[in-house]
């Protein structure tokens, strides 16, 4: 909701500001077709070349969250750790009784628990190759943490890429801009014997490009590349915190430990306060009683 209220003060403000000060639509009305067509074209022609097609179908899905905001909302965080409560707490009275749940969470009763988190691929195969590590007995934990560290972070950049491309495409515009006065100029220049007030009105359309090159790229493409890259980082803390809920398994802490020090890593505006998670967890063990 707050980036369709964004794009209506950008366009209010700048156009109402632009009639405000007695300037016409007229020109720019006229011209406005021919310029994003050209603009917009090499823009999206650009981006087509730049990038394969799982980077095109994962960039719309991507732009589409700048209004629909992070997946991961503060429910999700709690019912995170009382996932990992729940399997970090039946591997310590059993390590046997875990096995089934890691090795086919589809059909396990504790991840159906939490649908949103069982339908999230990447989060099911990080607890479940991480609560394997645990069963292998690791001499070392800090082992198990680098090689986290590392999934972690090539997931982030993989993730990232489509708000890189969008950003590259934001960066293009106001060159894509000026190419497009160009040929406006170039056009006028065809017209030169015409008189000055057609000659005005033909080298304001030109200039129309280099306003929208540089209108679009700051206004919009460029706040768009930025808000993609705060949601995907918003959203990789949630696997962070299995990374450190789990690490601290493998350092043996008891699993009531565990899941405070996953609390206390949860962002502070998904963070759950300490009585509700405890009174969640209450519940999970009362389920499994």
């Amino acid at each position: 909701m707050i980036g369709i209220v964004g794009i209506v003060v950008v366009l209010v403000l700048v156009f109402g500001g632009y009639l405000a000060a007695g300037g016409s639509m007229e020109i720019i009305l006229k011209a406005l077709p021919f310029e994003m067509v050209m603009i917009g074209g090499a823009a999206v022609g650009g981006f087509l070349l730049a990038n394969d097609m799982a980077t095109i179908k994962r960039t719309g899905r991507d732009i589409a969250s700048v209004f629909r905001g992070p997946r991961w909302q503060p429910a999700d965080y709690r019912d995170l750790l009382c996932l990992l409560f729940s399997l970090i707490w039946l591997s310590r009275q059993d390590p046997m009784k875990v096995e089934p749940h890691i090795e086919a969470p589809e059909t396990s009763d504790i991840f159906q628990r939490y649908p949103r988190i069982l339908a999230e691929n990447e989060a099911v195969e990080l607890i479940c190759d991480t609560l394997r590590s645990a069963s292998m007995n690791y001499d070392d934990p800090h082992q198990v943490e680098e090689v986290l560290d590392k999934r972690l972070d090539a997931n982030l950049q993989h993730a990232l890429h489509t708000s890189h491309a969008v950003r590259v495409v934001a960066d293009a515009l106001p060159a894509i801009g000026i190419v497009a006065a160009v040929l406006g100029i170039i056009k006028t220049m065809g017209s030169i014997d015409q008189p000055p007030e057609i000659l005005g009105a033909m080298i304001g359309g030109a200039l129309t490009g280099t306003f929208l090159g540089v209108f679009l790229s700051y206004c919009f493409v460029g706040p768009i590349a930025e808000r993609m890259r705060q949601i995907v980082e918003d959203d990789a803390h949630f696997l962070h915190l299995i990374r450190e809920v789990l690490v601290a398994n493998l350092h043996a802490h008891p699993a009531t430990i565990c899941i405070e020090v996953g609390r206390q890593n949860t962002p502070h505006p998904h963070r759950p306060s300490f009585s509700a998670l405890e009174e969640a967890l209450r519940d999970v063990k009362n389920a499994a009683a």
